[in-house]
């Protein structure tokens, strides 16, 4: 399927030498998940008195999970905001695993902007599919992880009469249905899960891989700042509707 994004950058590695290229913008999704985790889960200690390590679903709600009634009420930004909180211990270090890994294989073959587009995006469909579907509070980071599957799979789908993208259409296909059959576990958002798995492969197909030179590739790179700015202004409004008393104290 000609050469992968990573062949036709720069292959040093950031933060010198200590992080693949591949993984950068990953680790800095990663980075931005730990650190909501560790605010989340101190501030639900601290409305427990110190009794609890378990995650308060008041506080999960104030940092912006998913809650149907809300995001219809005009919280738009809670659809962006699900994506980077997490429930509990196993919740974000089983998303963290599979994020560290797939999405250093997207970003290599689709390059930095695609990937950002692709994941802001997902995250976004995932959630708005969650609302209609659940009134449960939801979040984390699956919507978009299904969302980058859905990428490679419509890769391999566009590829589909050359040997390398039959293979990547038939591995990236049993995660889905890995992912979708562990989806059936109660407490698990299916909706979440297929809305960003068919936006991502919707973006894929459309997108295509890089080509140097091309016009197409200014629109990425404008449309992933877009989608960063997208991020920024989605946490600005969870800090403007924080509870006053709560983030005083």
């Amino acid at each position: 399927m000609g050469p992968s994004y990573a062949s036709r950058v720069a292959t040093g590695a950031a933060l010198f030498g200590l992080v693949p290229h591949t993984h950068f913008t990953t680790l800095i999704i990663l980075l931005i998940n730990g650190g909501l985790f560790a605010a989340t889960l101190l501030m639900s200690m601290k409305q427990s008195g110190g009794e609890s390590f378990s995650l308060n679903n008041y506080v999960l709600y104030y940092f912006g999970a998913k809650e149907s009634g809300s995001v219809l009420a005009g919280q738009w930004w809670r659809l962006v905001t699900a994506g980077f909180l997490h429930g509990g211990f196993l919740h974000i270090l089983m998303n963290s695993w599979v994020l560290y890994d797939l999405g250093a294989q997207v970003e290599q073959t689709y390059g930095t902007a695609r990937f950002l587009v692709f994941y802001v995006v997902a995250n976004i469909m995932g959630f708005v599919a969650s609302t209609f579907w659940t009134r449960a509070l939801s979040l984390g980071a699956s919507a978009a992880l299904f969302g980058l599957i859905g990428s490679m799979i419509a890769l391999g789908y566009r590829y589909r009469h050359t040997a390398a993208g039959t293979m990547v259409k038939a591995v990236y296909t049993r995660w889905v249905i890995y992912g979708l059959l562990f989806s059936l576990m109660p407490g698990i958002d299916m909706a979440a899960h297929v809305g960003g798995l068919v936006a991502g492969f919707a973006l894929g197909y459309v997108a295509g891989v890089p080509r140097q030179g091309s016009p197409a590739e200014r629109l990425w790179q404008g449309l992933a700042v877009v989608a960063v700015l997208i991020v920024v202004v989605s946490f600005g409004m969870v800090w403007l509707t924080f509870p006053a008393t709560t983030r005083s104290g």
